[in-house]
């Protein structure tokens, strides 16, 4: 005799079932849907406005929280966002310099290594100006943007037979393929090659972010507002002589 359940019944009989897989587990009633819901809402709600926050000012909410669940999560994002500051540490710091490199450790050095990271590299002539100034600039950014990794070769000794006009050549190799392509400085501010023109190139291929505050223009734009709010002391004596009138009035 063939017997009909209802998957939908909460019975005892139906939890033995559903242990066994004979039939489905029941979905989630639309409260606990909705409740789950929320749920999300208010913590991509509140990871959004502790997202701006300072490490000192996280500290400050973390103290001033009204009850354990609160503080708890507070204390839980600053314990993520100092793991994260550190580890963004620990990638800025892993390169820092321009590594020459020969054909046979291509491969490995360059191909393998855009596996984690990106590469840029130089196919330099040695006499060549144009090669001169971005192996200058290649040294700088090294320094600075020590997660990126920058890698200086002969031109004719990575590719046999590569023409000397060609070069410098500029590379941009990520995940093992070839992202951009620079041959001569033409395209790219040529004997007037800044700084800001290679920043430029790894803001655009994403190797670094464009509020990066390592940027040049970024520190160019935080000097001038900084230097717009900042008042010295001949301001701040004007100020308070405008405010309060001159010393000789007191003396009246």
């Amino acid at each position: 005799m063939q017997v009909e359940v209802d998957p939908n019944e909460d019975t005892e009989w139906n939890d033995i079932l559903r242990a066994h897989g004979i039939i489905p587990e029941r979905p989630p009633s639309p409260s606990q849907v909705i409740d789950e819901a929320i749920e999300r809402a208010r913590e991509y709600q509140e990871l959004h406005r502790l997202s701006d926050k300072s490490d000192s000012e996280l500290s400050a909410l973390e103290d001033e929280a009204n009850n354990s669940s609160e503080d708890e999560f507070i204390a839980a994002y600053r314990r993520k966002r100092l793991q994260e500051l550190t580890q963004l540490q620990i990638q800025r710091q892993k390169f820092g310099r321009v590594f020459p490199v020969s054909k046979p450790e291509y491969q490995k050095d360059v191909t393998d290594a855009s596996k984690e990271c990106f590469v840029l590299v130089h196919l330099s002539l040695q006499q060549n100006l144009q090669s001169k100034l971005l192996g200058g600039l290649f040294m700088r950014a090294a320094e600075k943007f020590g997660e990126v990794k920058f890698v200086d070769i002969p031109g004719s000794r990575a590719i046999e037979g590569y023409p000397d006009r060609n070069c410098p050549t500029l590379l941009v190799y990520k995940d093992t393929d070839v992202k951009k392509q620079y041959v001569t400085l033409g395209l790219i501010g040529g004997d007037g090659m800044r700084m800001e023109d290679l920043e430029r190139i790894l803001v655009d291929v994403g190797a670094v972010k464009e509020n990066d505050s390592r940027l040049a223009e970024n520190k160019r734009s935080k000097k001038r507002y900084d230097e717009d709010h900042d008042y010295d002391t001949d301001d701040e004596a004007d100020l308070t002589k405008n405010k309060y009138g001159d010393d000789d009035d007191f003396d009246d």
